[in-house]
């Protein structure tokens, strides 16, 4: 599997075996580099689950922990949108299709069925050819 374009490319297409095993690295790889940085920077990643903890310090820890989970969100969003634009071109659909998952609920199940679960065009389409050929 060449990680780069499966991780850098919107171009060409992935099954689904690509498709969850490069989401299920990201989530890994993104919750190793989240517990990091939050080390690093002397924060909590759950500030808020200490019961004898004033509401106005868990709202301070809270947004203390929010810092490590956006900059790690941003640098993972790329490499997340190149793999959900591949597999929506193997269902021979354009990667903006992704934006479904903006429709509260529905979208989810849409993007879940469509990019999980559902087999991709046979044959060659207009994003290139078969990966399973």
């Amino acid at each position: 599997m060449d990680w780069k374009n499966l991780y850098l490319s919107f171009q060409g297409r992935i099954n689904r075996q690509p498709f969850w095993l490069g989401i299920l690295g990201l989530i890994i790889v993104q919750w190793v580099v989240m517990f990091i940085l939050a080390m690093l920077l002397g924060t909590s990643l759950m500030p808020a689950m200490d019961p004898n903890m004033a509401p106005d310090q868990a709202a301070s820890a809270m947004s203390a922990a929010m810092l490590p989970i956006w900059i790690v969100t941003l640098i993972f969003l790329w490499p997340a949108l190149a793999i959900y634009a591949k597999r929506w071109h193997d269902r021979d659909k354009s990667g903006w299709w992704t934006l479904i998952m903006f429709v509260p609920i529905i979208g989810a199940i849409w993007f879940l069925v469509e990019c999980g679960f559902l087999r991709g065009t046979d044959g060659a389409n207009r994003f290139g050819p078969d990966p399973l050929g």
